[in-house]
């Protein structure tokens, strides 16, 4: 592969992995593609060098993502972790308290991830925002340690590349992502069933709550948006990870700058996805207004107030900042 494009990973990051034996992988809560098959990837590879790992998420890996090799490493227990492991590889963000993780104690900890907004958390950091996905660091991450890419790696990269570009999609889709995609289609990784699996595989009940959501849909200038409650999560048996693509769908308008989807997982506590197209639109900013972050295109908040005052402080943050 041409090395113009190739991501190198810090030395500090390469010399952590290979000198340690044990390691948790942690992904952030409500664990999408990228984090989930970043995590089974770089597991499966620290263990072909002979590593121990532990894969963990505090929230269960969603249905639709379970034909991903080695899912079930997945963990959501570290009841014994103390008494194994030292050292923590956060994947996929940057925050421990994004992971819900803030309180467990580790002997070192090394960051890999690609958001926009930085916190000051891990020993080791691995930062690039540039980059499309953590799944592309990943794969550079691997490259670098001499691990050679099995099918089942190349399945999780390929899904974890494909998720944070919109399958190649967003303008985030770079010459680097398509030949490194292209290196995981000859390695086995077959992307007419990566993408079915992704986008064509939902349950009846998710079906039903995105009609119910579609309805909420609210137009205020250029910004889309839309609502879940609990009595809809209730009405339709959905879970809450059933809504990961749903924020998305009315950028789909050609009006529409900014799309923002209000899930309320408890009463009057609400996670806010934020979406938007082209360069206009710096939607980690507006996050980072309410304590959360992301991407310039992708970020997300969780707030405590009921709906119209929630909503309201949006629209209120969209007019200031933009």
């Amino acid at each position: 592969m041409s090395g113009a494009n190739r991501m190198i990973p810090p030395k500090e990051l390469l010399h952590f992995l290979k000198k340690e034996n044990d390691f948790v992988i942690v992904a952030h809560i409500s664990p999408d593609g990228d984090a989930l098959g970043s995590s089974i990837a770089l597991s499966m590879a620290l263990e072909s060098l002979g590593k121990k790992t532990i894969v963990y998420d505090k929230d269960p890996v969603p249905e639709f993502y379970k034909f991903l090799p080695g899912s079930e490493r997945f963990t959501a227990s570290l009841s014994s972790l103390k008494l194994q492991f030292s050292n923590l590889i956060l994947l996929d963000c940057n925050d421990a308290e994004r992971a819900e993780i803030g309180k467990l104690q580790f002997t070192s900890s090394a960051v890999i991830d690609h958001h926009e907004t930085a916190r000051d958390f891990g020993d080791i950091k691995w930062i690039d925002p540039k980059s499309p996905a953590t799944g592309l660091m990943i794969f550079y991450l691997i490259k670098e340690l001499g691990v050679t890419v099995t099918k089942e790696i190349a399945v999780n990269l390929y899904a974890a590349i494909a998720t944070d570009t919109g399958n190649f999609r967003y303008s985030n889709t770079t010459p680097g992502v398509l030949r490194v995609s292209a290196e995981l289609v000859e390695t086995g990784a077959n992307p007419s069933y990566i993408a079915e699996n992704l986008y064509e595989t939902w349950t009846d009940s998710r079906f039903r709550l995105f009609l119910k959501v579609l309805n909420t849909l609210e137009i205020y200038n250029d910004i889309a948006i839309t609502h879940v409650t609990l009595e809809m999560f209730r009405e339709t048996g959905a879970a809450i990870a059933d809504t990961e693509t749903f924020s998305g769908f009315p950028r789909k308008l050609r009006s529409i700058k900014t799309s923002a989807l209000f899930r309320e997982i408890e009463n009057n506590y609400y996670k806010i996805s934020l979406r938007s197209k082209g360069r206009d639109v710096n939607v980690a900013k507006i996050a980072e207004i309410f304590g959360g972050g992301g991407h310039s295109n992708a970020a997300g908040y969780n707030i405590r107030s009921d709906f119209k005052a929630a909503k309201e402080a949006l629209l209120k943050a969209f007019r200031e900042r933009t």
